[in-house]
C-alpha cells in the first residue's frame, strides 16, 4: 500500500473526532444534564484506559510464555512503567504550573478540555501506529477494519473532550473546537505515517502507556469536580452510559475481525 494512502487511512480514522465536538457549544443544558455529560465522559475515558493498557500489555504477556522472552519482558515492562509514570506525573506537573500561573484553585473547563484532548491525542497516535503497521505489512483488510473501528471510537472521544464545556458560562468558539480536534484527532495521521516506516512494539507500548497515564489524571480531575454535586445517582448513570458507548464501539471492531 502506498504511503499517501496509509496517511489517508489515518486521516479518515481521526477526522470523526469532530462529530462530538459541537456539543461543547450547547448552552441549553441544566446542572443535572451537564453533570451526566461530564460523568459520561468519565465512562468513555475509563474504557479508554482499559483499552490502551490491555493493548500495551499484550506483547509483554506474550513474551512471558516464550522460552527466551526475559529480555523482551524486561525492556517492554520498563517502557510500560516509564510511559505510565510520565503520562500521569507529567500532566500533574503541567496542571500545577498552569494553576500557579493563573492563580486558580482548579483548572477552568477550557484547560481541562485541552488536557483531555492531549491525552486522547497520544492514544490516537498509538492507534495510528497500528493502522500504519498493518497497512505496510500487507494486511489491507485489517487496516481498513482498524480505520472503521477507530473512527467509531473517535466519534465518542470528541464528546468526551468537550463535556466539561457543555452548558458552561462561555461558549467555546469554532476555532477553539478546531484546535481540540487537531490535538485529539491529528495524531492519528502522524501515527499512521510513522507506523508505515517503523514497526516497533516498544514504541507502541510507550505511547499507549503515556496515553493511559494522562487519561487517568484527567479522570481524577473530572471526578473531583463532580464530587461537589452530591448527586451520585446522576454520576453513576453518566459513567455507565459512557462506558457502554466505549465498549459498544469496541464490540463492533472485534466483531469485524480486528
Amino acid at each position: 500500500m502506498s504511503f499517501p494512502l496509509i496517511v489517508l487511512l489515518g486521516a479518515i480514522a481521526g477526522v470523526t473526532i469532530v462529530l462530538g465536538l459541537p456539543i461543547g457549544r450547547v448552552r441549553a443544558v441544566g446542572a443535572a444534564p451537564r453533570l451526566v455529560l461530564s460523568a459520561a465522559s468519565v465512562g468513555i475515558l475509563l474504557f479508554l484506559v482499559w483499552d490502551v493498557l490491555s493493548h500495551a500489555w499484550e506483547p509483554i504477556d506474550a513474551a512471558l510464555t516464550e522460552p527466551h522472552g526475559a529480555g523482551v519482558v524486561a525492556l517492554d515492562g520498563t517502557v510500560f512503567g516509564v510511559g505510565l509514570a510520565v503520562g500521569l506525573v507529567g500532566l500533574a506537573f503541567l496542571e500545577r504550573r498552569i494553576r500557579r500561573a493563573r492563580g486558580e484553585a482548579e483548572l477552568p473547563p477550557r484547560h481541562l478540555a485541552l488536557l483531555i484532548a492531549a491525552g486522547i491525542g497520544v492514544h490516537n497516535f498509538a492507534e495510528g501506529l497500528a493502522i500504519g503497521q498493518s497497512a505496510v505489512g500487507g494486511a489491507l483488510q485489517l487496516a481498513v477494519v482498524l480505520v472503521v473501528g477507530f473512527a467509531l471510537h473517535n466519534a465518542t472521544e470528541g464528546f468526551g473532550i468537550v463535556a466539561p464545556l457543555a452548558g458552561g458560562p462561555v461558549r467555546p468558539s469554532w476555532g477553539f473546537l478546531l484546535i481540540l480536534a487537531l490535538i485529539g484527532g491529528g495524531p492519528t495521521v502522524a501515527g499512521a505515517a510513522l507506523g508505515a516506516v517503523v514497526v516497533s512494539d516498544v514504541l507502541s507500548i510507550l505511547f499507549l502507556t503515556l496515553a493511559a497515564g494522562s487519561i487517568v489524571y484527567v479522570i481524577v480531575q473530572i471526578v473531583g469536580s463532580m464530587a461537589r454535586s452530591r448527586r451520585p445517582e446522576l454520576v453513576a448513570v453518566g459513567i455507565l452510559a459512557g462506558a457502554v458507548a466505549g465498549f459498544a464501539t469496541d464490540a463492533v471492531l472485534t466483531a469485524a475481525g480486528a
